[in-house]
């Protein structure tokens, strides 16, 4: 019984696997797509309610946009040459600036993006805003939201439990999985993946800025005025949601010739 049990749990994980874009790196996603963004959607309007964000016309914000749309116009065209539009079709896209002085900026599934005014006096050209835009963007697009919902709905429950259901009988115990999914909480449990993730966006991320025209070698300078910025100071590696800031810059100084060579204008 015990057999069959293990059987049919790993028959349901790889039916339930999808594949991320470019990398081909498969993933598990057992939540349904319009359910991840509908929670997506409800943390990110919760978090633009509880914060201070900058009016349209701040010029900040009209250069976050600015690039931000030139590289999802390059990703869109991409994904639909290549036969992958329907997994993007659904995505509603929005990037606000939030007035905080946190070095930070994210995404959550479906496109919706936040900066914050910490990060952009290291944002100080389109090149740099298109590294952080990019590699934000590459997280919607690679679905790692979903995953680690998904990854948490297992180690949580033990099953796949339908999210529908997890809303109806625990919607505190889904928030909180959503929270930590989409980047708003942390659980030490997950962390390799999480790191996973930043490397996957990473590398994405150049590719993306790439496709829309931008120097993929800001990648690797960028990281290095963060490194600056926090005087090396960074949590152990086994600590932290991303990779060191050396070994992520030896990585982005690896990948820009292969951007420029594949996705390069």
């Amino acid at each position: 019984m015990i057999k069959r049990g293990l059987i049919l749990f790993v028959v349901f994980v790889f039916a339930a696997c999808s594949t991320v874009p470019i990398t081909g790196r498969k993933q598990l996603s057992i939540i349904p797509s319009a359910q991840m963004m509908s929670l997506a959607n409800e943390q990110y309007a919760a978090t633009l309610n509880e914060s201070k964000t900058a009016p349209a016309s701040n010029n900040d914000v009209v250069r976050l946009r600015r690039v931000g749309n030139n590289i999802i116009a390059a990703v869109e065209n991409y994904m639909n040459a290549n036969g992958m539009g329907a997994q993007i079709a659904d995505y509603n896209w929005e990037i606000n600036l939030i007035q905080d002085d946190q070095i930070n900026a994210w995404a959550m599934p479906g496109g919706k993006i936040a900066f914050y005014t910490g990060i952009m006096p290291l944002c100080d050209s389109d090149d740099a805003i298109a590294v952080v835009m990019s590699h934000e963007i590459a997280h919607a697009i690679a679905g790692h939201g979903g995953e680690r919902m998904s990854q948490g709905i297992l180690a949580q429950f033990g099953s796949a439990v339908a999210v529908e259901v997890l809303l109806a009988e625990k919607p505190q115990a889904t928030k909180n999985l959503a929270a930590t999914a989409l980047g708003i909480g942390s659980q030490l449990g997950i962390l390799a993946y999480s790191r996973l993730h930043e490397s996957e966006s990473d590398e994405l991320g150049l590719y993306f800025m790439t496709m829309a025209g931008y120097d993929p070698y800001e990648g690797a300078r960028f990281w290095e005025k963060m490194s600056a910025k926090s005087g090396g100071a960074q949590p152990p590696k086994f600590l932290s949601t991303h990779p060191p800031h050396q070994e992520r810059i030896a990585n982005l100084t690896r990948l820009a010739p292969v951007a420029i060579e594949k996705y390069g204008k």
